[in-house]
């Protein structure tokens, strides 16, 4: 297997990303896979779920060897979380 190659810019990718899990990915996948990885093809619009990025992107792969792939947490604004979280209760 070869290396895969970006053909578009991370803010392309992110963009496309995005509008295809909003517009039409998310409602098919939110129900019951809170926490779980979705990985979108932004060519062709092709998704997969999975409890990884591994597990989400590499079925994605095997049916578009030449994918180019968004992934998003269900549930959260992004795949990773930086930095700690705030310990503080409200009182």
């Amino acid at each position: 297997m070869g290396v895969r190659q970006r053909r578009y810019s991370k803010e392309e990718i992110a963009r496309r990303g995005q509008e295809l899990y909003e517009s039409t990915i998310r409602q098919q996948v939110e129900a019951g896979n809170k926490g779980k990885i979705v990985a979108i093809d932004i060519e062709t619009g092709d998704f997969e779920v999975g409890d990884t990025i591994i597990a989400a992107t590499d079925p994605l792969f095997e049916r578009h060897p030449d994918a180019q792939p968004w992934t998003i947490r269900i549930g959260h604004r992004a795949v990773y979380r930086f930095g700690a979280r705030s310990l503080r209760k409200n009182s």
